[in-house]
């Protein structure tokens, strides 16, 4: 199975060696068909500390890093 990958932009930089990536997605309503959007914020590991709030990223599936981190933040 591929591992998923999403992308979005950097929200947040202010904790050590790991930032915030608010991911837009959108899809239709299930009876009224109209876009919806929805936005969903995913902490990401940065080793490099090379992202900055604004930066757009791609953020791929991988193994935990530590407790609450589930995604790791590619460029």
């Amino acid at each position: 199975m591929p591992k998923k990958e999403k992308t979005g932009l950097v929200v947040s930089t202010k904790m050590d060696k790991t930032i915030v990536v608010e991911v837009a997605e959108y899809k239709p309503h299930p009876i009224y068909k109209k876009i919806i959007s929805t936005t969903k914020k995913y902490k990401a590991h940065n080793v490099a500390l090379d992202c900055k709030v604004g930066d757009e990223v791609k953020i791929v599936e991988c193994k935990p890093i530590r407790k609450k981190l589930i995604r790791k933040a590619a460029l």
